[in-house]
């Protein structure tokens, strides 16, 4: 950190997030290093930190899409009004987010140019080109690009009009199999942000208003933040044979004949970011899951007496050979600022563990390791630390996930009825799970009486069968 940034307050002086969640959530975000506001406006600029963060996770998301047979490609990022304009209800429900390049240079364009808000349009486009017979299906096809949607209220990560992501176009000989895709990539998506970013969510069904434009059916991935409020972790959609209709994408049969493929959609992006942020952290800043952390383990040397310090820094050195290479390892030896300084520091950026060096640890042939989710302290040997650091951080994301699954269970309540949903909102918030049997009447009068949206219809009914006696349910919340 920068002088100026470096004071005593710049560590410590967090909103408490039980005052003001979204200055606290504001000010993490920057205080922490992981992104600041640009001077375009709804845009951030991405710092080093918060990066890191962001190639860790893409890089374990990017291994899961490759395992399951997907390639990645580049799209352009403008597409022709032409191509987004074939198709209505698609370009109706991107409309107002539409950024336009209207000029090259001084010259102004024969036509306009959007900036890709998403990529089917010109995807499809492409695809009516490649596939020409059943053999060249299925096609799997993965890209990790920016994306721009001109919001008009943003937040950092959470909401910003460009941002980055990954998107997943495939096409498919039949419905069943576009249908599996969809379902086997929600389950990516689960596995990845349960067990990768310790985020508990909901896979389920949307309803037909929440669903994306032109999708036949949309599924998503809901966790829930620490304000009570509902995020959109991740989306699959079954794109039916609409686009396929819309752009031509046809292939010849086994049989000779002429069909359309089956299409699907998917994507997560950098608000997963902002979710992290939202489900771990607390009153000292972030807490970040150590499977992805930039940095998992941070070794702080500790001297008071001159003589201390070679003895120190040269136990240091054989502290980062024992670690190895299995854990991300960071030693801040700056002589700048204090020991605590430097807590406070790693304490608000969420580096998963903090080992202390000072004369006692070197005399003890130990490092001190404090845990920075329960602030536990304990004494581990030079001789056992390969084995014991990676336990801990293991311990670390187990707990984490635990902690943000009782969050959510203390914050999903059972309602009957339209006005128990309302009494519940007035007061609270969090998931309300109630029977819902596709009434499109009855979710639009919750959202207009409680600002709650119905987030999805859970695959797994099993939490509220009993209450639910034997109806389908649906989980409402106010959302991000």
């Amino acid at each position: 950190m920068s002088e100026t940034e470096g004071g005593k307050g710049f560590v410590e002086e967090l909103t408490d997030p039980s005052d003001d969640f979204s200055r606290w959530y504001n000010e993490v975000v920057r205080k922490a290093q992981l992104a600041d506001y640009a001077p375009v406006r709804g845009c951030m600029v991405i710092r080093p930190y918060g990066f890191a963060l962001w190639e860790n996770m893409q890089q374990r998301l990017d291994r899961r899409i490759k395992d399951t047979g997907h390639h990645n490609a580049y799209f352009p990022l403008l597409i022709p009004e032409s191509l987004l304009a074939l198709e209505a209800e698609h370009v109706e429900g991107f409309a107002p987010q539409v950024a336009w390049v209207t000029h090259g240079g001084a010259e102004r364009l024969e036509e306009r140019y959007c900036v890709r808000p998403t990529s089917e349009a010109i995807i499809g486009h492409m695809y009516s080109k490649w596939i020409e017979s059943y053999r060249d299906l299925p096609l799997l096809i993965n890209q990790w690009a920016n994306v721009m949607r001109w919001e008009k209220v943003t937040r950092l990560f959470l909401r910003t009009a460009e941002f980055l992501w990954q998107e997943g176009h495939t096409a498919h000989a039949s419905e069943a199999e576009a249908q599996a895709e969809v379902l086997r990539m929600l389950e990516v998506y689960r596995d990845f942000v349960e067990n990768d970013l310790a985020m508990p969510v909901w896979p389920g069904r949307k309803s037909d208003a929440e669903k994306f434009a032109g999708a036949s059916a949309t599924y998503s991935i809901e966790a829930l933040m620490r304000d009570g409020k509902a995020l959109q972790a991740g989306t699959s959609h079954d794109l039916g044979q609409h686009f396929a209709k819309v752009f031509d994408i046809t292939f010849q049969d086994e049989q000779g004949r002429r069909q359309h493929v089956w299409q699907t959609s998917w994507g997560v992006s950098t608000r997963l970011v902002g979710g992290i942020v939202m489900t771990h952290g607390d009153d000292a800043g972030l807490r970040l899951p150590p499977v992805v952390a930039p940095i998992q383990a941070v070794v702080v040397p500790i001297w008071r007496k001159a003589e201390d310090r070679a003895a120190v820094l040269e136990f240091v050195a054989r502290v980062r050979a024992a670690a190895g290479a299995a854990v991300r390892l960071h030693v801040d030896d700056r002589d700048q600022y204090t020991p605590g300084w430097k807590y406070n520091e790693y304490e608000l950026r969420g580096v998963p563990v903090r080992l202390e060096v000072g004369p006692r640890d070197v005399a003890a042939g130990a490092v001190m390791s404090v845990r920075r989710d329960t602030r536990a302290r304990e004494s581990i040997p030079l001789d056992a630390l390969a084995t014991r650091l990676p336990a801990l951080l293991g311990d670390i994301q187990r707990a984490l996930f635990e902690d943000a699954r009782r969050f959510r269970e203390q914050h999903t309540v059972w309602a009957d009825s339209l006005e128990e949903i309302e009494a519940h909102f007035r007061e609270r918030r969090g998931f309300v799970a109630t029977p819902w049997d596709g009434d499109a009447a009855f979710e639009a009068e919750v959202k207009a009486r409680t600002m709650a949206t119905l987030r999805c219809v859970p695959l797994d009914q099993s939490a509220f069968h009993d209450r639910a006696g034997g109806r389908r349910w649906a989980l409402f919340a106010r959302a991000y």
